[in-house]
């Protein structure tokens, strides 16, 4: 797999549609100060995804990478880079011998990502290319200034970046994430098993009212059970409806069932009518 075309349109001082053909092996872009050298690099880190405007040498909003006009040029509404890599070794694992990334921005600073012209997350583009080394954060894409950086960080600090040039760093992201999902779990399961205790909780005094319920039933008068639920309690209406249907078992010998028990907002209802004798 290797880079093939790098295409823009309206970004930085690309202002026309633009195509920069590259072969297979080492490439060097030669031009004098301004002539958009280091544009050429921004467009690829942004198309990956770079997300902080401090990264591509601007201020301000990220839609100010959109060329912002000049004498003889009006200013674009829009700019896209498309990176298209020759991926006939399947180097990626997409059945295509060649595949195009592409990101778009416009003025209202919405961002768009196309895998073969297919609108896709950005998210799933950093999935894709996690294996490969390519992606914003790997040191396959040096700026200036970045060498002598890495020459004085700390221990710790070149050891990410070891980790990213050996294709390890990705293992650890991937053990931190799930590290966090599994945070996750445990946060929601204790606000499970809470919201399970104050279900149960409410069951002791089902007691008294199933002695009262039985009373109005052996007179002849139908009986309407209600749970309200609050909060993120609305996440296990499974769990009212086993105490409603609990309920009615225990005056099962007096009273049934109209039908099973309905959702109305935030109240699970059931009706109970006397048993004909």
């Amino acid at each position: 797999m290797y880079l093939k075309e790098i295409r823009t349109s309206g970004f930085k001082s690309f202002a026309e549609k633009t195509k920069i053909e590259l072969n297979k092996g080492i490439a060097g872009v030669v031009g004098p100060n301004g002539s958009g050298k280091s544009n050429i690099v921004d467009a690829v880190r942004w198309v990956l995804g770079e997300q902080s405007v401090k990264q591509l040498r601007g201020e301000g909003l990220m839609s100010d990478v959109i060329f912002s006009g000049s004498k003889s040029r009006r200013a674009a509404q829009s700019a896209s880079v498309t990176l298209v890599f020759d991926n006939t070794d399947k180097y990626l694992p997409l059945d295509y011998t060649e595949v195009s990334i592409k990101r778009c921005i416009y003025k209202t600073g919405e961002n768009e990502y196309y895998l073969n012209n297919e609108k896709v997350r950005l998210k799933d583009i950093q999935d894709l290319l996690v294996d490969t080394g390519v992606n914003k954060e790997s040191f396959n894409i040096i700026s200036q200034g970045d060498i002598g950086a890495i020459l004085s960080n700390k221990p710790e600090e070149r050891r990410i970046i070891f980790e990213s040039a050996a294709g390890t760093l990705k293992y650890k992201k991937r053990k931190d994430e799930a590290l966090r999902k599994l945070d996750r779990t445990h946060d929601n399961m204790s606000r499970v098993n809470d919201i399970i205790l104050e279900l149960e909780t409410s069951i002791a005094p089902l007691t008294k009212q199933t002695s009262d319920a039985k009373k109005y039933l052996e007179k002849g008068h139908k009986i309407k059970l209600s749970i309200r639920f609050r909060g993120r309690e609305m996440q296990f209406t499974d769990k009212g409806k086993e105490v409603l249907l609990r309920f009615a078992d225990e005056l099962k010998e007096v009273g049934t069932l109209e039908g099973a028990p309905t959702l109305d907002g935030r109240n699970m209802m059931a009706m109970l009518s006397p048993v004909k004798k």
